[in-house]
């Protein structure tokens, strides 16, 4: 049986989901967050907690002593924070932190959860894992999700045992309503007055988790695998709501040039309230940009078949339901 695994990130979608998977493996499985008591309600009981922070390196390294695998799973997925700089403590900084002390540890194996927005992409067409956009992204969140992943290059060069997992949009019964999953719950209570233009490439979280396992125990170091199921426009996703969910309807489409208006007036708004902007600009560019990520590589390199979306949206309607959030 393998030794303690570390995993970050354990409260959240994907985070949640790789706990469940390696306790399905029989592993041991160390969790850091930043409230015990809270996480101890979400979080699969067999997991052991130990409090900290990403980014408080100390209680980070003290998480990863005694541990020869990391999962790092967390940070901030937003669009928008009122303080745009908690992107890179967390994302960046956070990700810092746990290489140093996944180094120090000389883990035997290190995972870590990056995005596909690291990579270069051109509206509708398809992409891989072939090419990093070597110019900076839109957003903060991006930007910071651009820096960790540099760091976990240059972690490789120094000898850690890295590969790295670019998930689409996670979906999937989770502990928190966010993300995809919140817009699917407001689609099925029937809350969703009009749907915004494009859509967006998607994965079911339990898939995500699986990816990240197999990539330990199949991919070499240094390898990269997108993780994404297939593309859905928001008319769709509706759609697939509605099959299952009487009170869900398929509103009407946003105009584009309607939403990129309010999404300007409510970013240039937000510098002044510090209240979210109703559209982030950077959700718009993400839909309307229509991203079409390939997980060929992951297929063909791990055996990693994905669930489809008409499947994963049933699972998780019904898994809010069990829980009285529908």
């Amino acid at each position: 049986m393998r030794g303690r695994t570390l995993l970050t990130g354990a409260t959240g979608t994907v985070g949640h989901a790789i706990a469940r998977a390696l306790l399905a493996e029989g592993r041991t499985v160390r969790a850091l967050v930043r409230d015990v008591a809270r996480a101890r309600a979400i979080v699969p009981e067999r997991v052991e907690l130990v409090a900290g922070d990403v980014t408080d390196a100390a209680s980070v390294r003290r998480a990863v002593t005694g541990c020869e695998v990391v999962y790092h799973a967390s940070g901030l997925p937003e669009q928008w924070l009122p303080d745009p700089a908690a992107f890179r403590r967390v994302n960046y900084e956070g990700t810092r932190n746990v290489l140093e002390a996944a180094l120090a540890e000389e883990v035997r194996s290190f995972l870590h959860t990056s995005t596909i927005d690291v990579f270069a992409m051109a509206r509708g067409e398809p992409f891989d894992e072939s090419r990093l956009d070597p110019e900076p992204k839109a957003t903060p969140y991006e930007r910071s999700k651009q820096e960790a992943d540099r760091l976990v290059a240059a972690a490789l060069e120094r000898g850690l045992p890295a590969r790295l997992l670019h998930p689409a949009g996670v979906y999937g019964p989770a502990p928190q309503m966010t993300g995809v999953n919140a817009f699917l719950r407001r689609l099925a209570r029937g809350e969703v007055p009009m749907l915004l233009p494009g859509g967006l490439p998607v994965v079911f979280a339990a898939d995500v988790a699986r990816g990240h396992l197999l990539a330990e125990r199949k991919a070499p170091v240094g390898a990269r695998f997108v993780l994404s199921e297939s593309y859905v426009s928001l008319q769709d996703m509706a759609g697939a709501v509605r099959r299952h969910a009487p009170a869900a309807r398929i509103p009407p489409i946003l105009p584009r040039w309607v939403a990129r208006a309010v999404s300007t007036t409510g970013e240039l708004w937000a510098r002044f309230s510090g209240m979210a902007p109703l559209i982030p600009s950077g959700q718009l560019h993400f839909l309307t940009i229509e991203a079409r990520p390939s997980a060929a590589k992951a297929r063909r390199e791990l055996g990693w078949e994905p669930t489809p979306f008409a499947d994963g949206v049933r699972v998780t309607l019904a898994d809010l339901k069990a829980r009285g959030l529908l």
